[in-house]
């Protein structure tokens, strides 16, 4: 939080109505006792009276004169440790008061404004802070529920000595707390066609530099002369020059269903709540691995959108593309639509690598849909959580099928290509990436197929 400053003199901002409003209970009741006593006074002819009277109507009003018209000025900044946590982890946030003033403040009470969801509002009393000093406190803070809070504005209260009047003055700068998801660490499997974070040579890339595979191409105002293959021109007639290509990474798409009509439920126990989770864990998993790495969901946006391909390329930092994604994903809510179709025109439109997806209920028209996805990638691995099940399983209610009739509504989708795996209420993450690697496996070896990717 960039520092701010709160006055104690706001001359010309309400005057004498600003601080009549500060007075607090003891100052409104000394002043109604006051005016109390002196219209007493008057009508029984009782100076003593009066001049009680006088006092406690002018105790109030001098001690809100005063309060209103200090002449010291304190500054005061935010820090959040960090700024991005995971949902149920805690943050600490640092405030720091300097007075800026040659004057000594009074006593100082401090407030800053939080979510409830965030826990309940800090409050502070400082002792007197001297000329040019300053006081630092903190609080911790957390959140269940992933999203962006907002904390602020910084209240700072100001009292006299005597409790009769209280003026508050408020900071103008906010911070933005990042609760993102939950994520899991995944056992490394190996995934077959990657060696080391790149394809297996069946996709290549156009670089400024690189190995040399002669490649040519016609030439174009600003190539380099040394780059003519001299071959390639006298067999097509015109100057071609070199073309220089390096090994693609290899590709990750990670889908997520967001339809509203696809999960049942709310709160961090539901089922979308796990399928965002889940979408991160293996979002950070595939980019340590050294994958180029997208989120697409089923409206099709496509993150990050860096080029046409919309994955983090190479020339991006896995730092950066993983925050970006995890940003995304803290404020991801359910979307309106009510199929899969956006996303199948996104995927058809090039070879996506492996395809790693988290869908929610799957009516027929919609698992043919995912059947297509299957045909534009490498490799598919799909969890699927069913909303009626997740509901059963919490309510400890036996549905009927059960487990034969969940691995039935796979079978299209396993007939296909994909990795397909149910999800059950409470379920761990790398418990299923090692299911499905086995899985996988065991069809690879049955079929004398490949792995994944």
């Amino acid at each position: 939080m960039a520092p701010g400053e709160a006055a104690a003199d706001q001359e010309g901002r309400g005057g004498v109505r600003t601080a009549l409003a500060g007075l607090t209970t003891r100052g409104r009741s000394f002043l109604a006792a006051g005016i109390a006593a002196a219209i007493c006074a008057y009508v029984l002819g009782q100076s003593d009276l009066l001049r009680v009277g006088l006092l406690l109507a002018v105790l109030p009003l001098i001690c809100a004169t005063v309060l209103y018209r200090t002449r010291y000025r304190v500054a005061g900044s935010r820090r959040l440790s960090p700024a991005r946590v995971p949902a149920g982890s805690e943050a600490r946030v640092h405030l720091r008061m300097d007075n800026v003033s040659r004057l000594p403040t009074g006593l100082l009470m401090l407030q800053d404004r939080v979510p409830y969801v965030l826990g309940p509002r800090p409050r502070f009393v400082l002792d007197r802070v001297e000329a040019g000093g300053r006081r630092e406190v903190s609080y911790r803070v957390r959140s269940d529920l992933r999203g962006r809070y907002p904390l602020g504005p910084l209240q700072l209260r100001l009292t006299d000595p005597f409790g009769m009047c209280e003026l508050t003055r408020s900071f103008s700068t906010f911070d933005t707390l990042t609760v993102i998801p939950r994520v899991e660490a995944l056992p490394p499997v190996r995934l077959s066609g990657e060696a080391k974070g790149y394809g297996d040579g069946r996709q290549r890339s156009l670089a400024l530099a690189g190995e040399d595979d002669v490649i040519p191409r016609g030439y174009r105002y600003g190539d380099d002369l040394r780059r003519v293959h001299w071959r390639s021109t006298a067999r097509y007639g015109e100057l071609m020059v070199r073309r220089e290509e390096q090994p693609q990474r290899a590709r990750c798409t990670v889908l997520l269903d967001t339809r509203g009509i696809g999960f049942a439920g709310a709160g961090p126990d539901s089922p979308f709540e796990w399928a965002v989770s889940g979408a991160a864990s293996v979002l950070v998993h595939m980019l340590e691995r050294g994958f180029s790495v997208r989120l697409l969901t089923d409206t099709g946006t496509s993150v990050p959108a860096e080029g046409a391909d919309g994955f983090a390329g190479a020339s991006q930092e896995s730092a950066d593309a993983a925050g970006l994604m995890m940003d995304t994903l803290a404020v991801i809510d359910h979307s309106d639509g009510a199929g899969l179709s956006r996303a199948y025109d996104v995927l058809r439109g090039g070879n996506e690598g492996l395809l790693v997806a988290f869908f929610g209920d799957l009516d027929e028209e919609q698992a043919t849909v995912v059947t297509r996805m299957r045909q534009r990638s490498g490799g598919a691995l799909a969890f699927v959580l069913e909303s009626d099940a997740w509901v059963r399983e919490a309510t400890d209610v036996p549905g009927p099928g059960g487990l034969d009739q969940r691995e039935e509504r796979l079978r299209p989708l396993r007939e296909a290509g994909w990795t397909a795996l149910s999800v059950e209420r409470g379920a761990s993450l790398a418990e299923l990436w090692r299911r499905a690697d086995r899985e996988r496996n065991g069809v690879a070896a049955a079929g004398g197929g490949e792995g994944w990717s």
